[in-house]
Formats: C-alpha cells, structure tokens, sequence
C-alpha cells in the first residue's frame, strides 16, 4: 500500500472544483426520500446540476444521459429496488462513473443481500462507513477485496479514508454539528460523484468531494448557533468556497482503517 498524502494539495483540490463549476455536470441521484431536497440543493450550491426521478419508466433515459449516477440505499422502497438496478444498467453502458453508498446495511440483512448484487465492477466508488463495510464484509476483507478490483472506497468517519490502486489517503476535515442534520452524509456521497463526473482518478475525485464539503462545513458551523442555521451556511459556504479557505484548512492524516496492504 502506497501512502500518497504528499500527492494532495489545496491547488488540486481547487481545479477540481474550478473544472466542476465551469462544466456544471448533472449527477443523477436515487438517494432516499429523506435526503433528496437536501441532496439536490447542496448539488445547486457546489455548481452540479441535480435530478432525482426514480420512475422505473424513464430511470434509464435519466441515468444514461447524466454525467454521474448515485446509488443511495437509505430508504428501499419497492420503486427505489426496481429504479435501482435499471439505472445503474443504464449507467454502465454508457461508461458513467456511479457511486454506491450502502446506507444501513448493518441493520438490515435484506438491505445488505442487495447491496452486495450491487457491489462489482460497475462501481466505480463505495462511501461507506466501518459498520456498514464490516455488514458487507464480515470476514474482515472488504478492504482486500475493493484493492484487486477497479472499485473506489471512500471510507468515513472521524476521520475518513480513501483507498484506490494500492494508494491511501486520510482526511481529517468536519465538524461534529454536520452530524446533527439529516441526510449530510447523503448529501455528501453526492458530492463525490460530482467530482467524479469531471475528475477520472476516482480517489482524487473523493479526496476533492469529501475535502470540499468538509470544509464547508467547517466554515458553515463557524456563523451557525445550531443545526438549523448550519443548513444555509452550509450552502452559502459550498457556494462560495475559495481555493485560500481550502489551503488555510485543508488537513491530511495518517491513513487509519481497514484497509490491508
């Protein structure tokens, strides 16, 4: 395992959101029913365009003509388990980088049997966190598994880890408030696939969305005096975000995980 820390700086973080903003790609998201109007505005604030429809009749068209599809299981209704793998089908084909984010499966036997049916190739990204990576893999070698495949692992928490073609690279940005408003981390697996529509190393592309939004939320928790003014700063800061505030912020860590070389 190569650790690459020295790799990321603030300068790449900022072209990778420059080149975001100009091209302002679509990002197609059957997230759950919590976090859609959440998900779809923080995609506005970043400079993404977002669509939500998990109709199974018009799915496909959506995902295959979008610049990047998220794959959020946080509500699997019967529509979201038709919309899902249609999308994602769609997707592939047409070569569109898709982010799985297998939200709960650790609490869910039936969640997670669908979530390893989604798990492959077609991946190109797993955000999850260490509960539900152990849920999928319980043997202990999710990490070892994702490492000889072409899948991205966006692992997060206090601190987060990103593991990609042998490389690992920890993140130590947030703040605590961020967990005391519904569907951030939804919102979050989003972002990354924001970045991932205009950035082709898929670890770069997470190190980007989970810096940016991170530090967002840093700068919003600073003006908030709760969570409920932390939702329109957090906005306002994505908006806004400077390559200076990514510089005078941005902190990087030993990588810490379940990650084996």
């Amino acid at each position: 395992m190569t650790l690459s820390g020295d790799l990321i700086s603030p300068a790449l973080i900022a072209d990778g959101l420059a080149r975001l903003r100009d091209r302002a790609p679509r990002v197609h998201c059957i997230t759950n029913s919590v976090a859609q109007a959440f998900t779809a505005n923080v995609l506005l604030a970043l400079g993404a365009v977002p669509s939500m429809t998990i109709a199974p009749e018009e799915v496909e068209g959506f995902a295959e003509s979008a610049d990047a599809l998220l794959i959020n299981l946080g509500t699997l209704d019967h529509e979201r388990r038709e919309a899902i793998p249609l999308a994602m089908g769609a997707a592939a084909r047409a070569r569109r980088p898709i982010v799985l984010d297998p939200v709960f499966v650790n609490r869910s036997p039936v969640r997670c049997a669908m979530a390893l049916e989604l798990v492959g190739p077609q991946v190109t990204l797993l955000r999850a966190n260490q509960a539900e990576m152990d849920a999928l893999f319980p043997e202990g070698d999710g990490g070892e598994q994702l490492l000889r495949s072409a899948t991205a692992l966006a692992l997060t928490g206090p601190q987060d880890l990103v593991c990609h073609g042998g490389r690992a690279f920890g993140l130590a940005n947030g703040h605590p408030l961020l967990a005391k408003v519904t569907a951030t981390g939804c919102a979050g697996g989003a972002v990354i696939a924001a970045f991932l529509a205009v950035e082709q190393d898929p670890a770069f592309a997470a190190i980007m969305g989970l810096s940016v939004f991170n530090i967002a939320g840093e700068l919003a928790a600073r003006k908030a005096s709760g969570p409920g003014s932390l939702v329109p700063a957090l906005l306002d800061a994505l908006w806004g975000l400077t390559e200076e505030q990514i510089g005078a912020r941005l902190r990087l860590c030993e990588p810490e995980g379940a990650i084996k070389a």
